[in-house]
């Protein structure tokens, strides 16, 4: 049972029972009380708290900023500009949530804290001073009834009914500032349920207003977090297939230095030990030195190289060698020693000390004039194996092995990258080759040759030939365009490349070309996407003359090369490039600021929004066609080769399959960022500065510490516009193919709202996209 009323006639009784339950009136407001204080002190615990967890929030995502990768090589791919990126853009995403936690911070002072203080000031402290003053004169009236009580009933008249009007007076005044009181008390136990809980149910507005802010923020940041999860997997598959090129490489290197020692104008380079010769009778020391020597010049230097003194160098010496002479153990008390005489020091020769007899002979070799030690860096490649040409053998092998792959597995999952067994594979290698038995060997209908048998003995041919495909000769040029330049230029480069080809090497390529795009167009099975096949035939069709470490960095642009290849086959085998070479528009290092979007809490903005594809209509049409899918792609699903890596926000070109088409032809979620060569990456922040200018939008924007409810009359608002018409106000061009181009006065079908905030969707001429929403009007 609750607190039992106080009747205002029970102040005239003063009764007992009376006082009991103003007693206990005062207890639960003293409790109240209590509670309030505790929560106050939590509450600015919490703000405390707060404030430090948005301040290391803050330090993390400067952390995150001022670090940048660093890359191997001159150049980087678009997958990797746009993971170097993505720590800016993680850091921005942290810093716009604790903006957002600042304002909660705020809002827990202001609807929470303070309304609480005030209450308990001046409503449960008036309380305290009306008990104070109730206390105060029931003390007085009852001290002076009972002396009243006590006089002598043989005073004077005049002098008893003076203190009879005294006592009157005093009880008349208790019992009003008893009512009063009871009156005080009562309405603050009533005040107290909405003074106390409004101000804790604004904060969980605040706070659930903050979570829904995270909330938007996180459906912005899944679009970046789709994007970049490609942008991974390409790049880590393009590392796996480095890192075994970089294996086999030191594997060459180890077993034989001597013949993969790098090209460079210099004769002979390595350590020696160099003889300094002290005063008596402190004798001599040896100096470790780095020797260069160039024979066309005789210009030999030495530069004085300590390790363990953490990599000091000295100052270079340089002198123009006269001739050297080897120093016998008789002459001299240590091994592998010989002199140099120099021009300007004639009569004073310098000893030096090879590392062994070995280093000595070579050394001795490129200083004495005699023909220089060079060795064949280019051997490996003359010793592949076989003698593949591209003969009419070569061209009879390639066109059974795709037939028999188009007809028998172009479904399998991992074609091209599941290798055969290796003795079956030379096997079968041996029998295409001979020009005996290659017409007997039946690929399409026999079983007795796996499909993965088949695609390893075609890569191994390849690999065979004396040069590869794409010939040494253009391999620089084929890698600077994947380096930099728009996607155009990049596909108009490697176009003009190609009919730079021999023609025996351009017949062959455009015959291997056009059947890795037929195998593309079946990556739902077989799951060899364009990325992952230019990973697998990037390695295959081109190659450096030199097998050095930097080259096998430019592994991954040879993969983009084969990717533009794939991607464009129609065009660069079917058509004639221009007549002069397209230069590569130049690129900064650092990737392009994204177009920003518009949020869904902010009206529409002064300019025109520009659109990021309607990600979620996407998902809805793609949901009907196909299973669900995870987030987190298990590989590519599409090449980034044709992505856009200029600040410029291109037109779409025409013909260009809208982006639902795109979602259902490749299969993955991914289609949105990576079929759509003059798409800007989306920023997943950008959006949050973005000034409103819609008047109607502010009106109807949320406060800083109420989200919106979106079931308001949002339902009525688009049933109200479905399907209506609508009428085009000003000229639009698209900037993106979900968009659509229109002029002043076209009318749109079926007009509805977009799930992107500022857009309508409706459709013009048989084509469905996205519409400005001020710039129609509707009929």
């Amino acid at each position: 049972m609750g607190l039992q009323p106080l009747e205002f006639s029970d102040c005239y009784l003063d009764s007992p029972w009376f006082r009991e339950r103003v007693r206990a009136h005062e207890a639960e407001l003293e409790k109240t009380n209590k509670f309030i204080k505790e929560l106050l002190k939590d509450g600015k615990n919490l703000i405390a708290a707060t404030k430090n967890l948005s301040a290391a929030q803050r330090k993390f995502a400067h952390s995150l900023r001022d670090f940048k990768f660093e890359f191997i090589g001159d150049a980087e791919t678009d997958d990797e500009r746009y993971i170097d990126a993505s720590l800016h853009e993680f850091s921005n995403f942290l810093k716009n949530l604790e903006e957002q936690r600042e304002i909660l911070a705020l809002s827990v002072t202001e609807t929470l804290i303070k309304p609480l203080e005030r209450f308990r000031k001046e409503q449960l402290g008036a309380v305290k001073e009306e008990k104070k003053k109730f206390d105060k004169e029931t003390e007085k009236n009852y001290s002076l009834l009972e002396k009243h009580l006590n006089l002598s009933a043989k005073k004077k008249e005049l002098q008893l009914q003076e203190a009879d009007n005294q006592v009157e007076q005093n009880r008349k005044h208790f019992y009003e500032l008893s009512l009063e009181y009871v009156c005080k008390l009562q309405e603050i136990q009533e005040r107290k349920k909405f003074e106390c809980v409004e101000p804790v149910l604004s904060f969980f507005q605040g706070l659930f207003t903050f979570y829904h802010q995270g909330y938007e923020l996180a459906k912005d940041f899944n679009h970046y977090k789709m994007a970049l999860q490609i942008n991974i997997q390409n790049t880590r598959n393009r590392f796996e297939g480095t890192r075994s090129e970089v294996e086999e490489l030191m594997n060459k290197i180890r077993r034989n230095p001597q013949e993969h020692k790098r090209a460079n104008h210099f004769t002979m380079e390595g350590y020696l030990y160099v003889q300094e010769k002290r005063p008596a009778p402190f004798g001599s020391s040896w100096v470790k030195h780095y020797c260069t020597y160039r024979k066309e010049t005789k210009k030999f230097t030495m530069i004085p190289f300590e390790h363990r003194s953490g990599g000091k160098v000295g100052d270079e010496e340089l002198f123009v060698l006269t001739y050297c002479t080897k120093r016998n153990i008789d002459t001299i008390d240590r091994r592998f020693c010989f002199d140099l005489e120099t021009s300007d020091r004639p009569g004073v020769p310098v000893t030096v000390q090879a590392f062994s007899e070995e280093d000595r002979k070579l050394w001795m070799e490129a200083l004495d004039g005699k023909e220089a030690l060079f060795i064949n860096l280019n051997r490996a490649n003359a010793k592949r194996e076989g003698s593949a040409q591209l003969d009419k053998i070569g061209f009879t092998i390639i066109k059974k092995c795709i037939s028999a792959v188009e007809t028998r597995g172009i479904n399998d999952q991992g074609l091209y990258r599941v290798v055969g067994v290796s003795s079956k594979v030379q096997r079968l290698l041996s029998l295409l080759m001979d020009a005996k038995t290659c017409n007997e060997v039946d690929l399409e209908n026999s079983v007795d040759w796996e499909v993965k048998t088949i695609t390893s003995a075609m890569k191994q041919y390849l690999r065979s030939l004396p040069e590869p495909l794409m010939t040494y000769e253009l391999h620089g040029e084929f890698i600077v365009p994947a380096k930099s330049g728009s996607p155009e230029s990049r596909v108009n480069a490697v176009h003009f490349l190609v009919h730079k080809l021999p023609e025996k090497n351009k017949e062959m390529l455009e015959i291997l070309v056009k059947h890795l795009a037929n195998v593309s167009k079946h990556a739902k099975r077989n799951l060899m996407t364009v990325a992952n096949l230019g990973v697998v035939f990037g390695p295959t069709l081109m190659r450096p003359q030199e097998e050095t470490v930097a080259a096998i960095m430019d592994l991954k642009f040879q993969n983009i090369v084969v990717e533009i290849l794939i991607e464009n086959h129609e065009k660069i085998f079917k058509t004639l490039p221009d007549a002069t070479f397209p230069e590569p528009i130049s690129m900064s290092v650092s990737p392009p600021n994204a177009p920003p979007r518009q949020s869904r809490r902010q009206g529409q903005r002064i300019k025109r929004p520009l659109a990021v594809y309607n990600l979620c209509l996407e998902l809805d049409d793609a949901d009907s066609h196909s299973s669900p899918r995870e987030d987190t792609p298990t590989g590519s699903m599409d090449s980034l080769s044709s992505q856009s890596p200029t600040p410029a926000f291109c037109s779409s070109p025409p013909g260009l399959p809208d982006g639902n088409h795109l979602i259902m032809d490749s299969g993955d979620l991914a289609g949105w960022t990576t079929n759509l060569p003059g798409q800007s990456r989306p920023s997943m922040v950008s959006w949050m500065n973005t000034p409103s200018a819609n008047p109607a939008a502010t009106n109807t924007a949320p406060s800083a510490f109420f989200f919106p409810n979106p079931a308001i009359g949002s339902d009525r608002a688009v049933e109200s516009i479905a399907h209506r018409k609508a009428r085009a106000v000003y000229p639009c061009e698209a900037e993106h193919s979900s968009e659509l181009s229109f002029q002043i006065g076209a009318i749109f079908e079926d007009v509805q709202f977009s799930r992107e905030p500022g857009w309508l969707e409706g459709t013009l001429n048989g084509k469905r996209g996205l519409i400005p929403q001020n710039y129609v009007q509707f009929l």
